[in-house]
């Protein structure tokens, strides 16, 4: 199947990293490349574009869409947690400006080998990177129960966490659980009639719960945008984009720790500490879609973009002064 993604909120992002006629901007979740060919295109030869993905179809289907641009990007496999090693295989110190595009793509969830939809029968995979090590199979068959529970209360937020993981460790007992299908029949099972009857499917936090844990996708954010924040050059533009509560929750805290990372006291006038801002935020509060993109692309419902920028002046006293 072709690799089909719309790019959330193309013109919020464009503005948010405000690109200028030079510069290195890494799109750290390449994906189909939407992104990164609307910034090619709308600026000059001096721009440059570095395009990381885990998936080697969307490392495909970006190279494809950004052939009128050769000589201007460079497209690399790896996880966005090896950011800096990347950028430094590549020869840069710094660069203008990065995009994460967190989550799964509509290509992988469309995808039905990829096993992300609980409303396609799929094997249980869900891994971002195919060559990745553990499955969302291998979970749900050999987790103890309490560990199971506690990844879908943790990563899905789901009210009937402890009821889903009983439900799931009963049925693996007559035999292993292989397919999305069986295991969302297992979640219809084991959620309440009245609880179905509200809200979204019933296995929706389930299945992001066990796609976050398979790919690891909570642990790393907070140390991948505080990599980011270091690789910028001063003025450059961080826009993350998010599409849960949890991992916008880490977004937005760890970006208020880089521009706030003073530790004294309210009362001292004077910071005595020596934490000095990293970043300023340019919003303080997140871009979300318009109606039309909503209406357009109702996938995006859950989105926000929040923007930061590389400061290199500090910050002397409460006052900034």
């Amino acid at each position: 199947m072709s690799f089909n993604h719309l790019p959330v909120m193309l013109e919020e992002v464009l503005a948010g990293l405000n690109p200028g006629n030079e510069g290195v901007y890494v799109d750290c979740t390449v994906g189909g490349g939407g992104h990164s060919r609307a910034l090619l295109e709308r600026t000059g030869p001096g721009v440059k574009l570095v395009g990381l993905d885990q998936d080697p179809e969307a490392l495909a289907a970006a190279s494809e869409k950004l052939t009128p641009f050769q000589g201007r990007y460079t497209l690399v496999r790896s996880n966005f947690k090896d950011l800096v090693r990347v950028l430094a295989d590549l020869g840069l110190e710094a660069v203008n400006g990065i995009l994460f595009d967190l989550g799964v793509s509509s290509y992988q969830l469309d995808n039905p080998a990829r096993g992300f939809s609980y409303m396609r029968e799929a094997p249980l995979d869900m891994r971002m990177d195919a060559e990745g090590n553990v499955t969302a199979r291998d979970l749900v068959n050999t987790l103890p129960e309490r560990e199971l529970a506690g990844i879908i209360k943790r990563f899905g937020e789901e009210r009937w966490a402890s009821r889903i993981a009983a439900f799931i460790v009963k049925a693996r007992k007559s035999r292993e659980i292989e397919t999305t299908a069986e295991l969302v029949e297992i979640i219809k099972k084991a959620v309440p009639a009245a609880a179905r009857r509200e809200g979204p499917h019933p296995a929706k936090r389930t299945f992001q719960a066990l796609r976050i844990a398979v790919n690891n996708e909570l642990e790393i954010l907070p140390q991948v945008i505080k990599d980011a924040a270091g690789v910028l050059a001063p003025g450059g533009r961080l826009c993350v984009i998010t599409f849960h509560s949890l991992e916008d929750r880490i977004t937005k805290d760890t970006l208020k720790k880089l521009a706030h990372p003073c530790k004294c006291p309210p009362s001292f006038p004077v910071c005595t500490c020596g934490q000095k801002p990293v970043i300023k935020l340019v919003n303080s509060r997140p871009v979300t879609p318009t109606e039309q993109e909503l209406a357009e692309n109702p996938r995006s419902r859950s989105a926000k973009l929040r923007v930061a920028e590389k400061i290199c002046s500090v910050l002397k006293n409460r006052e900034g002064e």
